[in-house]
C-alpha cells in the first residue's frame, strides 16, 4: 500500500479553502475540507486513479477532480505519493506548483 503525504502547501491549501468557505458557512467549509481530504484515499490502493496533469505532461503528476477542486500530487516512488496542492480549479496551476521539492 502507498503512504499519502501531504505537503505543507496542500495542507495550507485546505485551510485557504475551509476559510474562505467558512466565511458563508462553517459546516459547509467542515464538510468541504474532510471532502477533499478523504478524497486522496483512493491513491492508497490505485496511484494512477488520477488523469495526468495536462500542464506538466508528467506520469507521475496526477490529479483527482472533486467537485469544483483539483487535487494534484506526485508518485514519487512505488510506496509514496505527495499530495502537492488542492485548489479551486478557475485557479491557474502552473503558478501553484514547484516540482523541484
Amino acid at each position: 500500500m502507498v503512504k499519502i503525504v501531504w505537503t505543507k502547501n496542500a495542507i495550507q491549501d485546505l485551510g485557504d479553502i475551509g476559510d474562505y468557505i467558512a466565511k458563508d458557512s462553517v459546516r459547509y467549509a467542515e464538510v468541504t475540507v474532510t471532502r477533499l481530504f478523504t478524497a486522496v484515499d483512493i491513491l492508497e490502493q490505485y496511484p494512477k486513479a488520477g488523469k495526468v496533469v495536462i500542464d506538466f505532461n508528467e506520469e507521475n503528476i496526477r490529479e483527482l477532480i472533486r467537485g469544483a477542486y483539483r487535487i494534484v500530487y506526485k508518485i514519487v516512488n512505488t510506496s509514496r505519493i505527495d499530495i502537492l496542492t488542492v485548489h479551486h480549479t478557475s485557479r491557474l496551476l502552473r503558478d501553484l506548483i514547484n516540482l523541484s521539492d
